[in-house]
């Protein structure tokens, strides 16, 4: 049993984090060493398994990393296509095809290492290995809480429900994207109302340069033409970005109601790294998600997978740079 204490120890540690707060990075993090040692516990005891058990085990971590970085780049590929069939070649939209590409390359880079002999090629896919399972482990440590956040559901009373904005079609428009938000934001006020404590939803959203009124303004009209209450609206017009729809909107309830909670609503894919702004900018709510077309998915996690690693570049590159020193030394 006491192969299993180092992931008990973990999972005690992310027990602890999500009470005290469920919007924290650590949580995820912590989730994902308690599972992975786990997972090592569990092989262990292989040992006193049939010796058929083991086989079919050990055959299946053996194909398992094979095919399954086959599938992915297949799938990161495709998806990339699609992204750029539908949404254009901006680069937010390369994101999974670029990801597959780097996989390619890394794959490229290590069957030429063992095929040529050369050292230099073997330090430099050493070096590679090392640093994308590091940033694969973060990955699907971040994946995998958010999809465990995103599970949460706040059950007290709220005073507001804030909806965060995004671009606007032709500069005026709702598109489906936020239209998802706003039909998502509608449904939890309208819990609220069910309970008798109907709040007030904060529309969040300035004005770009190329939009001709706040998104705020549109995302307002956009529901009252569908019925909702004009007096339960209030816009906050100033944000361009997520963190400053965040702060804004805090001084909104702050002033209205000085112990206010709230709900904070955007899509799906942008929902855990929204919590982790609304706990760096002390919002008191919880953030849920709408819904995102399938194939939107991909490359948006990725970027906001990107957006939190770049969030704790120092510790992240450092751990990426001191993988790298590994890499040589043990090349050496």
């Amino acid at each position: 049993m006491i192969a299993y204490a180092p992931a008990a120890l973990f999972f005690l540690l992310f027990g602890i984090g999500v009470l005290r707060d469920r919007r924290q990075f650590s949580n995820a993090v912590l989730l994902g060493i308690a599972v992975s040692l786990l997972s090592i516990a569990l092989l262990a005891e292989l040992r006193k398994a049939p010796t058929l058990v083991v086989e079919v085990v050990a055959g299946v971590i053996i194909l398992l990393p094979a095919v399954g970085t086959v599938a992915l780049v297949w799938f990161l590929l495709s998806n990339g296509v699609t992204m750029i069939r539908k949404e254009g070649k901006r680069p937010a939209n390369l994101l999974s095809l670029l990801a597959g590409i780097g996989i390619i390359a890394v794959v490229a880079l290590l069957g030429a290492a063992i095929v040529t002999g050369s050292r230099l090629l073997a330090v430099l896919a050493g070096t590679a290995v090392l640093v994308v399972l590091y940033i694969s482990f973060l990955f699907v440590c971040f994946v995998g809480y958010a999809f465990l956040y995103s599970r949460h559901r706040p059950r007290r009373n709220v005073h507001f429900v804030v909806v965060l904005g995004s671009g606007l079609i032709g500069g005026e428009r709702v598109p489906p994207l936020l239209a998802s938000r706003l039909d998502r934001a509608r449904e939890a006020y309208e819990k609220q109302v069910a309970r008798g404590n109907p709040p007030v939803l904060i529309t969040s959203g300035g004005q770009g340069p190329d939009e001709k009124l706040p998104e705020s303004h549109a995302m307002a009209a956009y529901l009252i033409e569908r019925g909702f209450p004009a007096e339960r609206i209030e816009r906050e017009d100033r944000s361009r970005t997520t963190e400053e729809n965040l702060l804004f909107s805090k001084a909104i309830m702050e002033q209205a109601e000085p112990d206010y909670r709230c709900v904070v609503v955007t899509n799906n894919f942008h929902a855990f790294r929204a919590a982790l702004l609304a706990r760096k900018t002390g919002v008191n709510g919880h953030v849920l998600g709408s819904p995102t077309a399938r194939y939107y998915l991909p490359s948006a996690t990725i970027r906001e997978f990107a957006a939190v690693f770049l969030a704790h570049k120092v510790v992240n590159f450092g751990i990426c740079g001191l993988l790298a020193v590994c890499g040589i030394l043990a090349a050496l």
